[in-house]
């Protein structure tokens, strides 16, 4: 069985031994129990302890000993339930509560609003940094300026990122810096043309947050990612400005 869902469940490997083991079993004792789950007598007990807490396990005393009965598979949807409601509780106490104290921490602008990505992993956490931050967005849409020689490289690591900003109704505006490049759907392009070669270059524009593609060698893209809203609605305004007259 797939273990990963019952460690989301809180459960341990240990624990799911001796639940399968009692419920194949019926009312048993701990040592009954033990023989059956392959587990220690000492770790038996821990788990049935847990497992009780749990509500997932019942015990009746019979004499001077316990007999353990595991109640109906259907106890593990509740505790999934129990354990939504918590995360969804934790959820909303960190938007409301806890992230915008934390934000108060953080000075107007500090070498910490800048942070900086190697790679094509590097490249694919700041796409999906643009993703998920306009999509939160009442009015979710960005601006870039490209060039050619970057396109290649930008989406490698990430090819399904134009499918995902299409999904979440994620709307584009791009000005390309020489020839190439396509309008898709949910975005606008404009062209300036150039005469000669063209350097490899990508700016997102997401206020607050800038974010400057580039190549370091022929095949190794970094990325700096300025969270400024000052530079953000700055680079905006060129943006604007150059959009109008195209």
């Amino acid at each position: 069985m797939n273990q990963t869902l019952f460690e989301q469940l809180g459960l341990s490997e240990r624990d799911v031994l001796v639940y399968r083991a009692l419920l194949a079993s019926g009312p048993s004792s701990i040592r009954t129990i033990a023989e059956r789950a392959g587990v220690n007598r000492g770790s038996t007990y821990e788990c049935l302890k847990s497992l009780q807490q749990r509500g997932i396990v019942t015990y009746q005393p019979r004499g001077k000993r316990r007999y353990f009965s595991a109640r109906e598979p259907e106890v593990l949807l509740q505790l999934a339930d129990e354990r939504r409601e918590q995360l969804d509780r934790a959820i909303d106490q960190l938007k409301t509560s806890v992230i915008p104290d934390l934000h108060h921490l953080k000075p107007d602008f500090s070498i910490a609003n800048v942070e900086f990505y190697e790679g094509d992993a590097g490249i694919e956490q700041v796409l999906r940094d643009v993703l998920n931050r306009v999509g939160a967005q009442d009015d979710p849409v960005y601006s870039v300026f490209s060039s050619k020689p970057i396109r290649p490289l930008l989406y490698r690591p990430f090819p399904n990122f134009t499918a995902q900003r299409i999904a979440r109704g994620i709307r584009v505006r791009a000005i390309a810096i020489g020839e190439g490049g396509e309008s898709a759907e949910l975005s606008e392009r404009k062209w300036i043309r150039t005469e000669g070669p063209v350097d490899a270059a990508y700016i997102a524009i997401y206020p607050p947050r800038c974010a400057i593609i580039s190549l370091a060698s022929d095949n190794y893209p970094t990325a700096v990612v300025i969270d400024s809203r000052e530079v953000a609605a700055a680079q905006q305004i060129i943006f604007n400005t150059l959009w109008g007259l195209l």
